[in-house]
């Protein structure tokens, strides 16, 4: 079997690299030993180089490395998984919401009423309650004010729509507002117009007829008038606000102070088309930022968006240097058009400047990244001064480099677990990744638009074998696209069965069907495709093996290709040109998966690279986004995990069980309140994140005791 000559290998080309790296290699006592520096010098490595420093560009998690450390964001997690505040030192979240009257509805007990008396109306009631209806007291409770904006007349441009001669009047429609009540809520409050109605009638927004107010000026634009009347005078209407208060004194690494334009700029430059950033679908729902003053921001949003506070987590970019004059200026510089000139052309994105903990140095390609700590970063410059980030391929060579004390970190192979972690000289972390790995099928290419392929092509690879002769048992089966660890992944669904006869009867009602030379043929045509990943990874290459040769077993033909990184990313990947790939997905906290599965999201440069279209889905992954009650989106993260996995866009594989190792002089430098360094064991948080204090680590020339010191 193929799993045997892979594992028969390993310990053949073990004893190969032992070999050459006692050649070449110095070891740690040898770089150490009269070249201190070496101790305040972090040096770790990956198999693939980055391909843009540019948070709201990137997509690989070699970028994301970098940029995590070059840029900040206005917040984060703490090690308990709550907000923290970074950029911004505090923020405060409410709600502005809107009804336009329904001068035609009765109110229960009152009849037909006038703004002015809606508005009193709702004020008594805020300010007494009615009893025996918690959940209509809690939403009286959170109104904090209420307003009436009167009614007006108005024009809308109609974006879209053609023009009908030289009169620009002929794609507008006139308006008539209606009074409309504003409402101003201490918090957000997702049941506040199904509570309203308790007060106002069951029918009092759904009766709302907007297009009594709306005069289409076109006459072939009056079939229209209905969606058009919904879509400018919508009857509700729910504004969550954040306010950011900005950190002050905190600067960019060329010394420009960071403010409140920063913020503005980095969601325009995100929402900007020509800047082609993966990261539109999370800022979408931003209705406007507006900077209140140089250190205060205030972010509305159009509607419901329960994930807000997390996309503020980006990396801020420096307007003073990316902005339009600063891009024409550069376009000029380098001989090309100022007009069509974006960030993602821009040189910035190989010499990038953010305001986090460490600075740009030196970007060698398949090489090294080399940063230095950040002098005036505002929480105090780490202990390292300087971070190397190394491009390894080969994770063998990554292991005897680690051994020899040329990378201070190793993620560990899945084979080396049970010897390693028992291993002394080192302090190892583990724990369930957050993410799985797949096979991904591109659905915009036959056979893969059919459903019944994608299964029968899971149903004939054994999983089970992989976690346990690839992966050595370090991992677990998956069956969807949610954290295994989360509450949002619906344990009540069950993995793919392996049956590579189920799967040929799947085939054979598709369609496909042994042909004289033993391949599977449909219409003349053989079930043939090729399957690649990344060079780098050999579990991925392990897998593309046994599932090349699991399919011509069942007599698909399946041709295999390793591709580099940057060009199985940039070519193919972020393309969409491919039959088949193994990959796999770092996951956040939040359920949000709107970039990776909504229809919306399968453009070129895009994470919906397979092409996965279900209206239900999209549906739920919206009302996800738009969720705040926790039980309510867990119920919906199920839904759509079974709609997923009945669908089998990718073969969900597993995830995998990450061991990690560290030097033991590798430590957290503290100081009590009288000034004395102490030293702290390093700690996982919650999602098994071990580099969460970074900035603290220090390298000691001997293993501490983990006493005060002075």
């Amino acid at each position: 079997m193929t799993v045997r000559r892979v594992l028969i290998a390993v310990p053949c080309l073990l004893l190969l690299f032992l070999g050459q790296s006692y050649l070449w290699v110095p070891n740690y006592q040898e770089q150490t030993k009269g070249n201190p520096a070496r101790l305040a010098e972090y040096v770790t490595a990956s198999i693939g180089d980055a391909q843009l420093l540019n948070p709201i560009l990137s997509s690989d998690s070699a970028s994301s490395t970098i940029n995590g450390l070059v840029f900040e964001g206005l917040l984060d997690y703490d090690e308990n998984l709550n907000y923290r505040g970074r950029l911004a030192t505090t923020w405060k979240v409410y709600e502005e919401a809107y009804f336009y009257l329904n001068e035609q509805a009765e109110i229960p007990g009152f009849g037909r009423a006038t703004a002015e008396q809606v508005r009193a109306m709702l004020l008594r009631a805020a300010q007494k309650p009615p009893g025996g209806d918690a959940a209509l007291r809690r939403s009286l409770e959170n109104i904090e004010g209420v307003e009436i904006e009167p009614a007006r007349r108005g024009r809308r441009e109609l974006a879209g729509e053609p023009r009908e001669g030289a009169q620009d009047q002929q794609a507008r429609v006139e308006i008539n507002y209606p009074p409309r009540v504003k409402l101003t809520l201490k918090e957000v409050d997702q049941e506040l117009f199904p509570q309203l109605e308790k007060l106002l009638g069951s029918n009092y927004f759904s009766t709302f007829t907007p297009e009594r107010y709306l005069q289409v000026l076109s006459p072939q634009l009056k079939k229209k008038k209905a969606v058009y009347a919904r879509k400018l005078l919508p009857a509700t209407e729910q504004n969550p606000i954040i306010v950011f208060y900005l950190r002050p004194g905190v600067k960019f690494h060329d010394g420009h102070p960071f403010g409140a334009r920063d913020v503005k700029f980095t969601f325009e430059a995100i929402m900007n088309p020509a800047n082609l950033s993966p990261r539109v679908s999370d800022y979408e729902p931003v209705k406007s930022v507006e900077i209140l003053d140089p250190l205060t921001v205030k972010i509305t949003y159009k509607r419901l968006y329960s994930p807000a506070l997390g996309t503020w987590m980006i990396g801020i970019l420096p307007e003073h240097l990316l902005n339009r004059a600063q891009l024409s200026k550069e376009a000029r510089a380098r001989g090309l058009d100022p007009a069509t000139m974006s960030i993602r052309q821009s040189e910035f994105n190989r010499h990038p400047i953010g305001c986090g903990p460490y600075q740009f140095s030196e970007w060698k390609s398949d090489q090294y990244i080399l940063l230095k700590r950040f002098p005036q970063y505002w929480e105090g410059p780490p202990l390292y001064h300087r971070y190397a980030y190394r491009i390894v391929p080969d994770v063998l060579t990554q292991e005897m480099e680690f051994y020899a004390g040329t990378l201070d970190s190793y993620n560990v192979q899945p084979y080396q677990v049970q010897r390693l972690k028992q291993d002394a000289r080192f302090q190892s972390f583990s724990g369930l990744s957050f993410g799985y790995t797949y096979i991904g099928y591109n659905m915009q290419r036959p056979p893969f638009n059919d459903v019944r392929v994608r299964r029968a092509l899971g149903m004939a690879i054994d999983v089970d074998s992989i976690i346990r002769y690839v992966l050595y048992g370090q991992g677990e089966r998956i069956t969807g696209p949610f954290p295994k660890q989360t509450d949002y992944y619906n344990k009540a669904v069950k993995p793919l069965p392996y049956d590579p006869q189920g799967a040929l009867e799947l085939l054979a009602e598709a369609g496909w069907k042994r042909g004289r030379e033993g391949w599977l043929e449909k219409d003349g045509k053989r079930l043939q495709f090729t399957l690649i990943t990344n060079q780098g990874n050999n579990i991925r290459k392990a897998i593309l093996s046994i599932a090349q040769d699991s399919w011509r077993k069942i007599g698909v033909d399946v041709r295999t290709d390793v591709l580099e990184w940057a060009v199985f990313i940039q070519e193919r990947v972020d393309k969409h040109d491919f039959d088949a790939l193994v990959l796999g997905w770092s996951m956040g906290v939040e359920p949000d998966l709107y970039q990776i599965w909504h229809s919306s999201q399968t453009g070129s440069h895009q994470l919906n690279f397979v092409g996965f279209k279900n209206k239900e889905a999209d549906d739920l992954i919206v009302r996800i986004r738009r969720e705040y009650n926790r039980q309510r989106q867990v119920a919906y993260c199920h839904r759509l995990h079974e709609i997923i996995a009945a669908e089998q866009p990718y073969t969900f594989l597993y995830v995998g069980k990450w061991t990690a190792l560290l030097d033991k002089r590798i430590v957290i430098a503290r100081k009590d309140s009288s000034g004395r360094v102490y030293y702290e064991k390093i700690k996982p948080t919650k999602t098994g994140n071990y580099t969460f204090f970074f900035n603290r680590w220090i390298k000691l020339p001997e293993v501490p005791n983990f006493a005060v010191e002075d």
